[in-house]
């Protein structure tokens, strides 16, 4: 199914939820958040939430520097 992550359209399998897509594209959910159509999704929630096709989703990574 097709949904877009972070403005560029993927294909990702039928029954993914949140935390398998985090899973699958950063490697680690350490420093993640996600957005799933404007809203926030709580991590709490991430392996229940299971993502529709046409969804918009914005995966955001904290980064440390200085």
């Amino acid at each position: 199914m097709i949904v877009t992550i972070n403005g560029e359209d993927r294909d990702i399998a039928d029954g993914s939820t949140v935390a398998a897509l985090i899973d699958d594209l950063l490697g680690s959910s350490r420093g993640s958040a996600a957005v799933v159509d404007g809203d926030v999704v709580p991590r709490s929630e991430w392996d229940s939430l299971v993502l529709r096709a046409g969804q918009e989703i914005e995966l955001i990574v904290a980064v440390q520097g200085g």
